[in-house]
Formats: structure tokens, C-alpha cells, sequence
């Protein structure tokens, strides 16, 4: 199976770009104006996260959930299991460590500015998030406190959970995963999201995701396949019009649906859906191609490291003009600037350091672990049959 789709990457791309927008209002720009007001209005980048859900729930499902239904017994079922969760933890651990640490002892000695919030509030969230329990704990503080700079992290520990709960929905379904994931998926459609905890709890893009995996083996996946968006000028307009939709739909200022979570999810699930035949069909512009990839390919640096990004650059301009400068519009285009060159230097910077490397270290890891389960797997084969 191929591993890489450069369709599903144009969507992290897509996706991660929406949070970046949506969390610069208040996070790096601390002033308000008439102009970014009605933006911000008719604007919902936090519709990324549920986009990133999406394909999380895909992407996993099309290579855990076969490895696991080709376990012959529980314990090779546990041992996939492991293997799974260790290229997991390699893959997304160190980053998130690395920028907890940073994000702690920015708070604590660059944070002339407040603009990383107070220490205890970081504590708090850094704990919470190196526990995977951040979206529990923002829920809690919800409305009442600043829940740390490392707010963006309630989303990780949702996907780790997801990790955990995965191949447990997978062993106790017997063989009928998809309607269990389909009585997880409806009714969450159809609740109202009026509490922070049921927000931050979601799982239906998720599931949806994996449910489009599974739907993927069968040969009725392919008679929807959406050819005419082979068409480069049908390709930009799905774009414009899919991802446009999900901007539109979280924007606070419109009223478009009365279960617009429900909405996003399935809108999201469509571009998930499309991406997966793996026909380009987001990435024909081919001026276009080499941007949104390099993008994709990095967005689980840039969403870790674009709130740090805002917050520096918040710091650094308050120590380089004078003492007492009131920071308003006239500095928008210097600090949009500043932010998106420590983004886009920060992220690469982690990606090669950090990333790329612990991630074949972690694949190496699970290699070695699947080749002595299957080689213990076979001596215990070899001893119980008869000579």
C-alpha cells in the first residue's frame, strides 16, 4: 500500500493554515480592529482541527485496522498494537515535549509582554498535555481562565486518545467495526456542542475518517470517484469551494445551520473522501503543488510551534521599541512579518531535527519489534507441530 498521498497532504496543509489564521486574532494581533473584526467574522479556521481529524481517522485506520484483523490470535493482536503505539509515540512525543519545555520556560523568563500568561497557568497545561489530558483540562477552565500557550494541544491529546481507543474498538467489534463506529458517529452529529467539554470531546470526524478507510476496500469506494476534477479549473473550484465552505461555516458572525459541527464534519469528510483516491485532484495547479506539499508535510510542526511564533514575536517587539509604545494596527503588516519568518524558520528547524530523524529512529524501533514477535511467533509454531 502506498504510503504517502499527496492529496491528503494539500489537506493538512489546507487545514493547518486555517487554525494559523483563525488563532492570529488576540494571539498575535493583542489589538482589534473594524477591519479584522469583520474578517474574523465571517471567518472559522477552527473548522481545521475537525479537517485534521478527518484525515488522522483515515490515514490510521488504512494501515492499523487491516494489520490488526490479520492478527491470527490476541496476543499477535497485542503485539501490532504495541508496535502501532511506538511509532506513534516517536513520531509525535518529542516535538510535542520539545515545545511544552519551551512554551514553560518562555512563560517563566520571556514574558516581559504577559502575553504567554502567567506560570501556573502553564504549569497546568503543560502537565495536562504531557498527560494527553489537555482537551479535559481546557474544558475545565473554559470561560473562567487562560489556559496556558500551549491551549492548541486539547486537540493532540483528542487524537492520542483516539490512538489508544482505536485497536480496542477494533477487538471487541468482532468483524462489525463499521456499525459500531456509525453508532459513534450519528448521534454526535446531531448534538447541540452547547458545553465546552462536548466541543472538545469530539470524535465523529475521527470516526468518519476510519469509516472511509474501511469503505475504501470495497469496489463500491470507486464508482463515486470524482473524475471530473481531473480537470485543473474543477480542481481549484472544489477547493475554493470545500475548504471555503468549512471557513464559512465556523464563522461565528453566520448562522448557516443549527448543527454546524455536523456540517463540518461531513464537509470535511467529503475532502477526505476525495483525496483519498489519490489522483491529485487538490494539487493540480502545479504551480501550487510544491508550496501546499512542503506545507502538508510540516503541518504538525507548524501547528505546535505557531502560537510560540505569535507570542515571540509579541516579546520582541515590546523589547525593541521604547519603553511605554502602544501596539495597535500600525503594526500589523511587522508583526504578521515577524511571526510567519520564526514560523516558517522554527518549523523547518524542528522537522529536520526533530521530526524526520526520531521518526525512522521509531520506525526502526517497531521493524525490530515485529521481526522478533513474527520470528517467536514462528519457533512457537515449529515446537508444537509434531516431528
Amino acid at each position: 500500500m502506498k504510503k504517502r498521498i499527496d492529496d491528503i497532504e494539500v489537506l493538512r496543509a489546507f487545514a493547518v493554515i486555517l487554525v494559523i489564521v483563525e488563532h492570529m486574532h488576540f494571539n498575535l494581533f493583542a489589538w482589534n480592529t473594524p477591519a479584522l473584526e469583520s474578517f474574523y467574522r465571517y471567518f472559522g479556521g477552527w473548522t481545521g482541527v475537525d479537517l485534521f481529524f478527518a484525515i488522522s481517522g483515515f490515514v490510521i485506520a488504512r494501515d492499523l485496522v487491516p494489520r490488526l484483523r490479520g492478527a491470527g490470535d490476541r496476543q499477535a493482536y497485542v503485539g501490532v498494537t504495541l508496535v502501532f503505539w511506538v511509532r506513534r509515540c516517536w513520531r509525535l512525543l518529542p516535538s510535542a515535549w520539545t515545545w511544552l519545555a519551551i512554551i514553560l520556560l518562555a512563560s517563566v523568563f520571556f514574558n516581559r509582554s504577559g502575553a504567554w500568561g502567567s506560570v501556573t497557568n502553564n504549569v497546568e497545561m503543560v502537565v495536562a498535555a504531557a498527560l494527553q489530558i489537555a482537551n479535559f483540562h481546557v474544558a475545565r477552565v473554559f470561560g473562567e481562565a487562560f489556559s496556558g500557550a500551549a491551549f492548541v494541544y486539547w486537540s493532540l491529546s483528542l487524537e492520542e486518545q483516539f490512538y489508544l481507543l482505536l485497536p480496542l474498538l477494533v477487538f471487541v467489534s468482532r468483524g462489525k467495526l463499521p456499525l459500531l463506529l456509525a453508532a459513534l458517529v450519528i448521534p454526535q452529529l446531531f448534538l447541540q456542542r452547547d458545553t465546552a467539554l462536548l466541543a472538545l470531546v469530539r470524535t465523529d470526524a475521527l470516526f468518519l475518517g476510519v469509516l472511509l478507510a474501511l469503505w475504501q476496500q470495497y469496489p463500491s469506494y470507486r464508482l463515486f470517484r470524482p473524475r471530473f476534477l481531473r480537470h485543473p479549473a474543477a480542481s481549484v473550484a472544489a477547493v475554493l469551494l470545500l475548504v471555503g465552505a468549512l471557513a464559512l461555516v465556523g464563522a461565528p458572525g453566520l448562522e448557516i445551520i443549527e448543527y454546524g459541527y455536523a456540517l463540518v464534519t461531513c464537509l470535511a469528510g467529503l475532502l477526505v473522501f476525495i483525496a483519498s483516491h489519490d489522483q491529485d485532484y487538490f494539487a493540480r495547479p502545479r504551480w501550487l503543488r510544491a508550496p501546499l506539499l512542503w506545507v502538508g508535510t510540516r503541518s504538525y510542526a507548524l501547528y505546535l510551534i505557531h502560537i510560540p511564533s505569535y507570542f515571540l514575536t509579541r516579546e520582541i517587539w515590546l523589547r525593541l521599541e521604547p519603553a511605554g509604545t502602544r501596539f495597535n494596527a500600525a503594526y500589523t503588516w511587522e508583526f504578521l512579518a515577524t511571526a510567519l519568518v520564526l514560523l516558517l524558520a522554527l518549523s523547518e528547524l524542528n522537522y529536520r531535527v526533530l521530526e524526520v530523524p526520531l521518526r525512522r529512529r521509531g520506525v526502526a524501533i517497531a521493524q525490530k519489534m515485529e521481526t522478533r514477535r513474527l520470528a517467536a511467533r514462528a519457533a512457537a509454531a515449529a515446537a508444537s507441530s509434531p516431528a
